[in-house]
């Protein structure tokens, strides 16, 4: 009989044993967490200045999402889309809403919905535009992120997410981030899309220059391609705006949403789009037997409250730029530069970021290390002044010892 578990050594040593190595965790087992706090296996508490990837923007286990997954739970979980159920339609209504958009068209998971955006505008290029069969291109950027599929990661910068998963889907290319004459330069009769994140949050929140995605807008309003903005992560409050885009008045053919969709419960995701993008489907062409489900509607559509209930995007603004202030006064010969928008928050330094991380481990503060050499800080929306205040101490004093 295997003995139970019950300190953080025994659950790493079972995870390393039966687990595949294809991540590099903390070493913080976690069995319990509400708003921004989460605690572990040992009795210890820490302050989440990840988020789930910014997928609990509510906060940990939110009891109004909590309450609305048991009644939807207790009611009716999945009938495929063979069936029709009572939430979909008013998450439809709903998301759209939100989005100033007129189709919604549910997943799971991000990547899903990234995968389902590439279909939509591969499509809408032969049936609307006319680029020939087969020759349709996707424009994307250097360093982005959308997800782990083959497909996605065969158009990846980043060769731990792509080597020796090849042969790659042809159709897309890769132009520099941040720099409208490239894509001005990049566009032609073939290329029926950009897609884009408004931030990137793996790369190592890079924030492109002031005005950049307007004048990415106004490239593709000219040249008749389709603007695709994966908000995955920077979507739903995060950023200080509902959506990323509104920083700049911009708007796209399409939201790519996930994550925080669902407050962290349940995957859900959705491309959310004009009319003329997700009419290109029709019955039988794209599908999944969870997308759209009543359980997943349900507590999304309550996500989608508490952030407005809530006043979180607001919050998220408030409290991000007296943070952002806040870290900036730290001087350090290893920082290199901090920057960020609302509650998400990169701190790019000159030496490796895991040992950083680390030590705010130890302090009870929990983030992660992106591409080497920048910490992520992303807390809950639902994060306190006193709580992030509690934040900026440690994160100082790291420094300071």
């Amino acid at each position: 009989m295997i003995p139970a578990a019950t300190k953080t050594q025994d659950f790493l040593e079972l995870e390393d044993r039966w687990g595949a190595h294809n991540y590099h965790p903390l070493d913080v087992v976690v069995e319990r967490a509400v708003g921004p706090w989460v605690y572990s296996v040992d009795g210890d508490r820490y302050l989440d200045c990840l988020s789930a990837y910014s997928a609990v923007n509510q906060g940990h286990c939110h009891p109004r999402i909590l309450q609305t997954l048991q009644e939807q739970a207790a009611k009716v979980t999945l009938t495929s889309r063979a069936f029709r159920n009572d939430q979909l339609p008013l998450f439809y209504e709903e998301l759209a809403g939100i989005c100033g958009m007129d189709r919604v068209l549910p997943m799971n998971t991000g990547a899903e919905a990234v995968e389902t955006a590439i279909k939509a505008a591969r499509r809408w290029g032969y049936r609307n535009k006319g680029v020939p069969q087969d020759e349709a291109v996707v424009l994307v950027c250097q360093n982005n992120f959308h997800g782990r599929t083959t497909t996605i990661v065969g158009f990846s910068c980043d060769p731990d997410s792509k080597t020796d998963f090849g042969p790659f889907t042809p159709g897309f290319w890769t132009i520099p981030y941040g720099d409208a004459d490239a894509l001005r330069r990049a566009v032609g009769p073939n290329v029926c899309a950009l897609l884009i994140e408004p931030i990137q949050c793996e790369a190592g929140i890079n924030i492109p220059p002031p005005g950049y995605l307007k004048e990415v807008e106004t490239i593709c309003r000219e040249n008749n391609v389709l603007l695709l903005l994966d908000e995955i992560q920077t979507g739903l409050g995060r950023t200080g705006k509902m959506f990323c885009a509104e920083h700049e008045d911009v708007r796209p053919d399409a939201f790519i949403l996930g994550k925080a969709l669902s407050g962290g419960f349940y995957p859900v995701s959705a491309v959310v789009a004009r009319n003329e993008v997700l009419d290109v489907f029709d019955p039988g062409s794209h599908g999944s037997t969870y997308g759209g489900n009543p359980l997943g509607c349900a507590v999304a559509r309550t996500a989608l409250q508490v952030l407005q209930d809530e006043g979180l995007v607001e919050r998220s603004a408030k409290l991000g730029e007296w943070f952002l202030d806040e870290l900036k006064k730290i001087d350090h010969p290893d920082i290199a530069e901090i920057r960020g928008k609302g509650l998400l928050v990169g701190v790019e330094l000159n030496v490796p970021a895991r040992r950083y991380c680390e030590r705010l481990k130890e302090l009870g503060l929990l983030c992660k290390e992106t591409h080497e050499f920048v910490i992520r800080i992303a807390p809950p929306l639902v994060i306190s002044e006193e709580e992030l205040e509690w934040a900026v101490e440690r994160i100082r004093s790291v420094f300071e010892s």
